[in-house]
């Protein structure tokens, strides 16, 4: 060991919830902290994202609780003027600099360990091979169990064939001189893709798109930083569900009523991660005609596809953009804080970066870990329509969990990345009493018939 590092936390991670938790941890207790991560600054995968990614949510609704990302600016035009502003990978990587520097390592609260990977509670410098434990009163705090998997840095899942141009999605401006561009995957990259390919003048009969899986996507006109528009679609997805027969039904009635979206009204689909995806995004998607429905892909080969289901011809100069990855992980659900780590997860449904930052402001806050595991159960993440079931019911229940604590309602009233807050300073309005009167009357019934149709785990 080169040295001992005085710290009171080891945080393994600076992506999006170690930070979340570091800056909140700090904002409400006296205490030091080593934020270690793989990469050489903060910001966790969106140093390797594609350069053309933007937040798929509000900008309020992630980073750090301390400093709003956005300052909660509405966009003034374009196709989604009137809604809140999102991110694009600069503005994020900037973001994550600032708060670091600012808020952290400048008033010598935070040491930032780039380059490092973490062994048990020993940081191992990835480069020179340089060692740092830490005492046996530091608590080591886990930001990597969901940590998302990007295509940049996943080789591809099937077998390339000699001579065929398989390129991860970072590399799509390159792809200039294809005759056919196909796009492998069903999720918020894959739908990243083909409307940057669209706008960038791609003909739509040019993409062939292999989705294994059609996806359920929320509309992002009512996933906004506003407590009339968010709780009153929360409080109609909870009328719907509790008296819904199915879920394949219950989706078609969220569908019906502008909360979810699929790309294809002829197909039912049956994932559900439920990224949000504009109206304006939704019609270039439905441009692509070429679908391919056959599952996975097993190999690219010279003029041919390889699926679970079958095969495609391709042409002779197609590009295959590769764009699946785990970007959400269903990991086993722990008890956050647990014996040797205090492992960071979704404590409502979804938006991981208030979790993360709640669970810094409970550690903070409380000594007891049977106390603040109460207060913060882990949530689910969506994947098939039983898993998106599952995340609703459990982050409700959590969700009211934690607002039965009058400092943690309190708190949580005040951080934008909450998405149900009602600030203290909201002048109220008829809309959002209309929204709580139904989240009152109908949050008991959908989230024990959500329950029931997602049955057990």
């Amino acid at each position: 060991m080169d040295r001992t590092l005085d710290v009171d936390y080891l945080v393994i991670g600076a992506g999006a919830a170690g930070m979340a938790f570091t800056d909140a941890l700090i904002d409400h207790a006296d205490v030091r902290v080593a934020l270690a991560d793989r990469r050489d600054g903060p910001g966790g995968h969106w140093r390797r994202a594609y350069p053309f990614v933007r937040l798929h949510q509000a900008s309020s609704f992630y980073g750090v609780a301390s400093t709003v990302l956005g300052g909660g600016r509405v966009q003034q035009d374009g196709p989604e003027a009137g809604l809140h502003e999102r991110a694009d990978q600069p503005t994020i990587l900037a973001y994550y600099e600032d708060v670091l520097a600012e808020r952290m390592t400048g008033p010598g609260r935070v040491e930032l360990l780039p380059g490092c990977d973490v062994e048990g509670r020993v940081v191992v410098d990835r480069t020179t091979g340089e060692r740092w434990s830490v005492p046996e009163r530091c608590r080591v705090v886990d930001a990597r169990y969901l940590a998302p998997e990007i295509p940049a840095e996943t080789p591809p899942r099937f077998h390339v064939g000699e001579g065929v141009r398989v390129v991860p999605v970072n590399d799509l401006e390159q792809v200039q001189d294809a005759g056919q561009v196909v796009v492998v995957g069903s999720g918020k990259t894959a739908t990243d893709a083909v409307v940057r390919l669209l706008a960038r003048g791609t003909d739509p009969d040019a993409i062939c798109w292999v989705r294994p899986r059609e996806p359920w996507m929320l509309n992002r006109a009512v996933v906004q930083p506003d407590p009339e528009v968010y709780l009153g679609m929360v409080a109609e997805m909870m009328r719907l569900s509790s008296t819904a027969a199915s879920l394949p039904d219950l989706f078609v009635d969220l569908e019906g009523a502008g909360i979810m979206l699929r790309i294809d009204p002829a197909v039912t689909p049956t994932m559900a991660k439920a990224p949000t995806l504009g109206a304006w995004e939704l019609a270039e998607l439905r441009r692509v005609e070429h679908v391919v429905r056959l599952g996975h892909v097993t190999a690219a080969l010279p003029g041919r596809l390889e699926l679970d289901g079958g095969s495609v011809d391709l042409a002779p100069d197609a590009v295959v953009l590769n764009c699946a990855a785990d970007g959400l992980k269903n990991r086993p659900l722990l008890p956050v804080w647990g014996d040797d780590a205090i492992t960071l997860q979704p404590v409502r449904a979804g938006f991981p970066c208030f979790g993360a930052a709640l669970i810094g402001y409970v550690e903070a806050t409380r000594d007891d870990d049977e106390e603040k595991n109460r207060l913060c159960p882990p949530s689910s993440l969506g994947n098939t329509l039983e898993d998106w079931a599952r995340m609703n019911v459990t982050g409700l229940r959590s969700a009211a969990a934690f607002a039965a604590a009058p400092d943690v309602k309190q708190w949580a009233d005040r951080v934008a990345l909450n998405p149900a807050r009602v600030a203290p300073d909201h002048p109220g309005s008829p809309g959002l009493d209309e929204a709580r009167a139904a989240l009152a009357r109908y949050v008991p019934a959908g989230v024990a018939r959500l329950a029931e149709l997602a049955g057990p785990a």
